[in-house]
């Protein structure tokens, strides 16, 4: 298994397996349930993206006109930083603001997904387990 590269422009081919589109989902709901934002899934993974996207779009603006701490919050959690938002904001030109946020937290939970993954095989092949990413 390579080392996962996610960019803004190849996220899709990521999420072209169930299994990965669920763990994904999984995470993104549980980095916002943390703080008690419900995100929910429906499991068909056809449409993850979309589904996914519009809600946290919803959250987004939700908590941008009621809670703004929260939402930095969150996307600490998410570990979400300017400079990709930046980048997102020059590639994504159809997106508005909030739209790249909600993208932008769906491809870095896609990652720690990928990461996951990939270490996980590392450890498989190698024998060894820390269960640092568990």
């Amino acid at each position: 298994m390579e080392f996962p590269q996610v960019s803004n422009n190849n996220i899709s081919s990521h999420l072209n397996q169930s299994e990965i589109v669920k763990e994904t989902a999984e995470q993104i709901m549980k980095d916002f349930g943390m703080f008690g934002v419900e995100i929910t899934f429906s499991g068909d993974t056809t449409q993850a993206y979309n589904e996914l996207h519009k809600q946290l779009i919803d959250q987004i603006t939700i908590l941008l006109e009621r809670n703004y701490d929260l939402l930095l919050s969150v996307l600490y959690q998410v570990d979400i930083i300017e400079r990709e938002i930046a980048r997102a904001e020059r590639e994504l030109l159809h997106y508005n603001h909030v739209e790249i946020v909600a993208h932008q937290i769906i491809a870095r939970d896609l990652k720690k997904v990928l990461l996951r993954r990939y270490f996980k095989s590392k450890d498989s092949a190698t024998g060894d387990s820390f269960g640092i990413l568990d």
